[in-house]
């Protein structure tokens, strides 16, 4: 197993909720970053259509190399390469695309395409996939993840992305949701670092309390 994903597993024990940076500028990064990881975060995404995003995922990975770095929005096999070669260790797609899982795995990297269906998912994991992003879940519901887990591979990644709160945590855990991605919720560009460190601690204490519950 490839240390990005020991990463991952580890990741997934420890807080599995992925720190969306869509936005970050290279200047922000530390301090943003700094916010996120102090408050228990282990895995962090810097979109493509970020400012100069393989800036921001290079100073990430030198800073927290604890943390999985990556890259969302990723569309080609070419910007994999791209993030393989500026550290990054995670590729993160809004889409199931079998060229980017391939060569995600071919490059030892974690891989989360998006997905809706069951024809995607399962599509996804025969690509190579290391778990699966549900996307966009204001789409989707507690019930979907529940139906879907009922036919994936026995502990197959499941993690919901889009509309997020530490206030709709609780159903979405208990239907076996096994993370979030946090997007706007946790930061937008303009964002004060200590106003981050703030939202993700509340994101950090909400899911501890979703898993006690």
């Amino acid at each position: 197993m490839t240390a990005p994903h020991d990463k991952f597993i580890a990741a997934v024990r420890h807080l599995p909720l992925v720190a969306i940076l869509r936005g970050l500028t290279p200047e922000e990064a530390p301090a943003v970053g700094d916010a996120i990881v102090e408050s228990g975060f282990r895995l962090l995404e810097v979109p493509l259509n970020s400012p100069r995003p393989l800036e921001s995922i290079a100073l990430l990975k030198q800073r927290f190399p604890q943390a999985l770095v990556g890259a969302g929005t990723v569309l080609t096999a070419q910007e994999v390469r791209d993030v393989h070669a500026a550290g990054g260790e995670l590729i993160v797609a809004p889409n199931f695309n079998a060229e980017v899982v391939a060569e995600a795995k071919r490059l030892g990297l974690v891989s989360l395409p998006g997905v809706m269906t069951p024809t995607e998912a399962f599509g996804a994991l025969a690509a190579g996939a290391t778990g699966l992003k549900l996307f966009p879940a204001e789409l989707a519901s507690p019930a979907v993840v529940k139906a879907l887990l009922a036919v994936l591979p026995k502990g197959t990644p499941l993690m919901p992305v889009g509309g997020i709160t530490p206030d709709n945590m609780e159903a979405w855990r208990a239907a076996g949701s096994a993370g979030f991605g946090i997007g706007s919720a946790l930061y937008k560009p303009g964002k004060t670092a200590a106003a981050v460190r703030e939202d993700a601690e509340r994101f950090v204490a909400a899911f501890n309390g979703a898993q006690r519950a």
